[in-house]
């Protein structure tokens, strides 16, 4: 991709609004039931250019990409690839057209290498292809070198970092010749050293003449590497910029409606030295991720663990839960002793915890909205005390107020969560968890892969429920959401490094510590 690279965004956007689009979508409907999708949509797509999509989950992003991939129909409107009309009818006929799409939970074999996972990619990847590889096949060569893959491709994709598995979707992806590629929160799992390398990439990608779809809540990234950028709200089209007129602040208001204060009323919570304690570790260890750990959490408090990624935040949150048990160390809750020998025993004591992967960690995603709010309360919606049965009415009607409350946007509690944008499947969470009335909430990338609005909404929540009392630690790799925590403590290869109170919470001073 070489000269093509380093052609200076500017000068790409100019040439590429001169061109003719490569998809043009017009008047595009979808409805669900009640629920309108998709009302009329109008939006193109041109070669050499990195097009933006924003807005709310369930604004309508996900549901357009479903349609141009084949694997939902729209009720009306017309799909135009260069200039004729065309009915995308599954994923197949996609694939034909040169559309590939990299959804955020990405598709790999893991038992499989990396050769063998972008070999899938090609009409070629039979899976007698794929067991007779004695050799990288020369396609799979020029793909992986296309988006600069340095590590052998014979390493199974389970060894492989997120970001190297990121390049390895892309490389299946270009396989075979694509005139479009669609990434949907591509930067979500990755820190922002493996962020930068991507956006490189996505760049190389647009400059070679590909037409990439960018979707992503990391507003910053979008507009700092898209051409154009399209934001939506509620499943129409309420922003199309070029990036010489492209703003942050126009950004989010075309996304929610209206401006939106980050850390609006966070800052208002004060601790003192007579607060009651909630939670102490005292040189807490596991193996090599935890190193003699010792942090106090007092009640009423949000505190912030800040950390690039390996750093050991999650596998903290796990000990404090109980999923994992420590080597040595001590924790007292409320003043009592905890060592919680499983998950249940940990959230008898009042902990909650909502984890980085909802889908595989929190989420039943065959079972209803309803069902998912309800798993940690059961026993408070029987029919009796005497009887195991849950009242149905008093279930449907408790999951209809949480849904309210917290702005899940779901048609009836009944449907699977599965169905759901990920922003309200991490509302949902939030809300499962929310019931307990938890003495401890931790939130390990509360807001990864949701937009500016929804996270509005979670951390108004988390304030209401902080306010009542519960201490709260918040994992994020956005370090600007940190700048709402009272404290931040910052981690890294396993040990806290750094506190950072009141004024000193910057993201430069996050960054320093991280990296001191």
């Amino acid at each position: 991709m070489g000269s093509q690279a380093s052609e200076a965004p500017s000068d790409r956007t100019a040439a590429v609004h001169e061109s003719e689009p490569l998809i043009q979508v017009r008047g595009l409907v979808k409805t669900y039931g009640a629920i309108r999708a998709l009302r009329g949509v109008d939006v193109s797509f041109r070669r050499g250019e990195i097009h933006g999509l924003v807005g709310a989950n369930g604004a309508g992003k996900s549901t357009l990409i479903r349609c141009l991939a084949g694997l939902e129909q729209p009720d009306e409107g017309d799909i135009l690839v260069d200039g004729e009309g065309t009915h995308v009818h599954g994923p197949s006929e996609a694939a034909r057209l040169g559309l590939a799409f990299i959804h955020q939970e990405l598709n790999l074999v893991k038992s499989f290498t990396g050769a063998q996972n972008i070999m899938l990619g090609s009409h070629r990847g039979s899976m007698l292809a794929l067991r007779r590889l004695r050799k990288v096949p020369p396609a799979v060569l020029q793909a992986a070198e296309r988006v600069g893959i340095d590590f052998s491709l014979d390493t199974p994709v389970a060894e492989l970092t997120v970001h190297q598995q990121w390049l390895v979707t892309i490389a299946r992806a270009l396989v075979e010749d694509r005139t479009l590629i669609a990434m949907d929160e591509p930067t979500a799992s990755l820190d922002a050293q493996e962020a930068a390398k991507l956006l490189k990439v996505t760049r190389e990608l647009a400059a070679s003449g590909v037409a990439v779809v960018f979707i992503s809540h990391r507003l910053d990234e979008v507009t700092e590497v898209c051409d154009r950028v399209t934001a939506f709200r509620d499943g129409l089209v309420s922003l199309t910029l070029p990036r010489t007129d492209l703003t942050r602040d126009a950004v989010v208001r075309a996304i929610v409606g209206h401006a939106v204060t980050p850390g609006a009323g966070a800052t208002a919570f004060r601790t003192t030295e007579h607060t009651p304690v909630a939670l102490r570790l005292d040189r807490l260890s596991r193996g090599r991720a935890v190193h003699d750990v010792s942090l106090t959490l007092h009640e009423g408090e949000v505190v912030g663990i800040a950390g690039l990624v390996g750093s050991g935040r999650t596998e903290l949150a796990r000990l404090i839960f109980g999923a994992d048990r420590p080597d040595s160390g001590t924790m007292t809750l409320e003043g009592q002793p905890y060592r919680p020998g499983s998950i249940p025993q940990a959230i008898a004591r009042g902990v909650a915890y909502v984890p980085e992967e909802r889908r595989s960690e929190a989420l039943f995603l065959t079972h209803s909205v309803e069902d998912n709010l309800h798993i940690t309360v059961w026993d408070r919606r029987r029919a009796s005390r005497w009887l195991p049965f849950i009242s149905p009415r008093a279930s449907r009607a408790a999951a209809k107020e949480t849904c309210r409350t917290l702005g899940i946007k779901a048609g009836d509690p009944r449907q699977p969560v599965l169905g759901l944008s990920g922003g309200n499947q991490q509302k949902v969470v939030m809300g499962r968890w929310l019931a307990t009335q938890p003495k401890i909430l931790i939130m390990d990338e509360p807001t990864r892969g949701v937009d500016v609005g929804a996270r509005a909404d979670i951390y108004a929540r988390v304030r209401e429920t902080n306010a009542a009392g519960t201490a709260v630690l918040v994992i994020s790799s956005e370090f600007e959401e940190l700048l709402e925590c009272n404290r931040v403590l910052v981690m890294s290869e396993g040990r806290l490094v750094g506190e950072l109170t009141s004024g000193d919470i910057t993201v430069p001073n996050m960054l320093h510590l991280c990296y001191a």
